[in-house]
């Protein structure tokens, strides 16, 4: 299994488009929470205020206003309680990680699904594959609902926010060893590094790559 990182070269693997490309897509429309929802805590989150963890992580994602495509952005406070409930299940360092692997793929939360190549079906907050995109579908709604549907289609089923914020958490717990998650739960850069290359499959030592995880240990105090 292998994914690829937003940068103006692609990866091949999971997840695949530019910070450019991603600040000029739009096709979701799935209603925006309100931005004054509580941000909330959770095992996972190591009892840190979500929203701010989420904000230090994501610099650019104190605000929508002006977006040039609204429907695909969420602000930090907006998004704090779908990852709170994310990370229920989670160690802080694996929602630390989750939460900076977010940030990368969604360009900060400003994309839903992905824009360059323009993959029909691949998207979420972690920019999963079409068919993982699939698997996470069923795994929400059952085979039934999914058989038949486009990629297209099923990509959409996930990415209203209370699935959309939960694609990370779930990759994780599902696609990850054993060995990569108590690595994880060390909150080290051992750990970071064994998360994206045996599990994402890519480089986890990428300058870009690094900077989230170093904002995610300050902000979950790892």
């Amino acid at each position: 299994m292998r994914v690829r990182h937003f940068s103006a070269i692609l990866f091949s693997g999971l997840t695949s488009t530019s910070p450019l490309a991603c600040r000029q897509a739009a096709t979701n429309t799935s209603a925006a929470p309100s931005a004054g929802a509580t941000p909330g805590t959770s095992s996972g989150s190591g009892g840190v205020d979500m929203a701010a963890a989420i904000l230090a992580i994501m610099p650019s994602s104190s605000s929508c206003s002006g977006a040039q495509f609204p429907d695909e952005c969420r602000a930090a406070q907006q998004a704090a309680p779908f990852i709170t409930k994310a990370c229920a299940d989670l160690s802080p360092g694996e929602c630390a990680a989750t939460v900076a692997l977010m940030g990368l793929e969604s360009v900060e939360m400003k994309a839903k699904h992905n824009i360059s190549p323009g993959r029909p079906g691949q998207g979420t907050a972690n920019m999963m594959m079409p068919n993982f995109v699939s698997q996470y579908a069923t795994s929400l709604f059952g085979a039934d609902k999914v058989a038949g549907k486009s990629p297209a289609e099923v990509l959409s089923m996930v990415t209203p926010d209370e699935h959309n914020f939960g694609s990370a958490a779930w990759f994780l717990a599902t696609k990850c060893t054993a060995d990569v998650r108590a690595s994880l739960k060390t909150g080290t850069d051992a750990g970071w590094a064994a998360y994206n290359k045996d599990c994402i499959g890519v480089n986890g030592s990428l300058p870009e790559r690094m900077a989230y995880w170093t904002r995610a240990k300050a902000a979950f105090n790892l």
